[in-house]
């Protein structure tokens, strides 16, 4: 059997590394490319997304996920939150209007 991804939409921000002022995003949210996303911040605050020597780290169900440079954040339709390889989010997703 074969079987097609369903039409959903997720929030997913590229992230580039950190500096002085913390997360940097390839993103333009709220016109600061500087600032985490309200999903992101809100988990990093839990501790459920952490800096590990200059890497995002992710707590999942099934482990610690470690976002590097370049790397997408997805937060995904549970509302789960998980790192994507740069590769493989361009050929999965597509950018779409709000």
């Amino acid at each position: 059997m074969k079987y097609r991804k369903l039409p959903v939409v997720i929030e997913a921000v590229q992230f580039l590394g950190f500096s002085s002022n913390g997360a940097v995003f390839d993103c333009d949210f709220e016109g600061d490319k500087m600032h985490e996303p309200s999903w992101f911040w809100g988990n990093w605050q839990n501790g459920n997304i952490y800096n590990y020597a200059g890497n995002v780290v992710i707590k999942t169900l099934e482990g610690d996920m470690t976002a590097n440079p370049g790397d997408y954040i997805i937060k995904g339709v549970n509302e789960d939150i998980y790192s994507c390889k740069p590769n493989i989010f361009l050929k999965t997703y597509e950018e779409v209007d709000d």
